[in-house]
């Protein structure tokens, strides 16, 4: 079970002596957007991850989706030889293409993979014998290697077979999903997590279609079911769905963020890098309040009650030479909170 969360109020003061942060203290990475880019991977906004998250040199910081390993390598960059950074991912092609690109800080003791859900980190952590952390990282989309891949089956441009999951090795896979469910029950899923207005014919042309084993089969028959001009729209919204569907995106989310919030120490900072509304209204909700429905408790003064010091009160999004450099940054979304002390009245006595 993990860990719940003690709720303070925003107006505790933050922590001092070692634990205490400040962005006055920024990190200097290179202008280059694709600087630690690689052929697995380009990361998204890396500079403007270390600049808010990297507040102790010396700290131990954990890239929950580790993908190829850029942003790691970014965080490695912005410490000292004390600090570390543990890389987290289910993908075991992540982890090997991580490995083999931070080669050298895995044998100095500074880099260390572990292989496993996000929504597991508290127990990941403590696992591998390590305290709390100083700074999270949770990069929500997928990778560039997964969506070029053919045989992860996660796009629509390329032809493969309809996986879809994040964990190759475990786990059903979305031609599975789609088998198993009824119409109705499809329908709800292209709604839900693709928010798609024809969900209804889409989900019914998909079963009344033959058993779909391909990317290419399900997107032929996703362009049966919609007007042309509104093609490219509807396979990216029903792709999405399956997608977030076949990994159950959502409530890992939701228990990634409150377990990264249960082993941050205080004065810890969280970032959370979102692609669509589904995530980052979950991101901005928890980041804020400390939960996901976005309500907002107060205490008897009037002051909100939250574990959370915002960082960013408004997204941070990719600079034009970004977004040009690396399209797939063009939706992204940067939200970043530091965790608060407890309220003294917390502290035992």
């Amino acid at each position: 079970m993990l860990a719940q969360p003690i709720l303070m109020s925003s107006q505790s003061k933050r922590p001092s002596g070692r634990g205490a942060r400040s962005a006055d203290r920024p990190v200097s990475l290179s202008a280059d957007p694709l600087r630690f880019a690689s052929a697995y991977h380009a990361p998204v906004m890396a500079a403007e991850v270390v600049h808010r998250l990297v507040t102790e040199k010396g700290g131990l910081y954990v890239d929950g989706t580790l993908g190829g390993g850029g942003h790691s390598e970014a965080l490695l960059q912005a410490l000292s030889t004390e600090g570390r950074v543990i890389g987290i991912d289910q993908d075991s092609e992540a982890i090997a293409a991580a490995e083999a690109r931070l080669a050298d800080a895995v044998e100095s003791g500074c880099f260390r993979t572990l292989q496993g859900n996000f929504a597991d980190i508290e127990r990941l952590l403590t696992n591998a014998g390590l305290g709390a952390a100083d700074g999270i990282l949770l990069d929500l989309g997928i990778s560039s290697h997964q969506i070029d891949e053919a045989s992860r089956g996660f796009a629509f441009s390329v032809d493969g077979p309809l996986d879809m999951r994040m964990n190759a090795d475990a786990g059903e896979t979305a031609a599975d999903l789609i088998a198993r469910l009824d119409v109705q029950s499809l329908t709800n899923i292209l709604r839900a997590y693709g928010e798609e207005p024809r969900a209804w014919p889409i989900a019914n042309a998909i079963k009344d279609a033959r058993a779909l084993t391909t990317t290419g089969e399900l997107a032929d028959v996703i362009r049966s079911a919609v007007p042309t001009k509104e093609e490219v729209k509807s396979l990216a919204r029903v792709f999405q769905a399956l997608r977030i569907a076949v990994n159950d995106e959502m409530d890992v989310l939701e228990r990634a963020l409150e377990a990264a919030l249960a082993v941050l120490r205080p004065g810890g900072r969280l970032a959370v890098i979102s692609y669509h509304s589904l995530e980052d209204r979950r991101a901005k909700h928890f980041l804020r309040f400390g939960n996901m429905e976005g309500k907002a408790e107060k205490d008897f003064y009037g002051n909100l009650i939250t574990p959370w010091n915002l960082i960013t009160r408004k997204p941070i999004t990719a600079t034009p030479e970004e977004t040009q450099a690396n399209p797939r940054s063009r939706s992204a979304r940067l939200r970043i909170s530091e965790k608060l002390a407890p309220p003294l009245s917390d502290h035992p006595r």
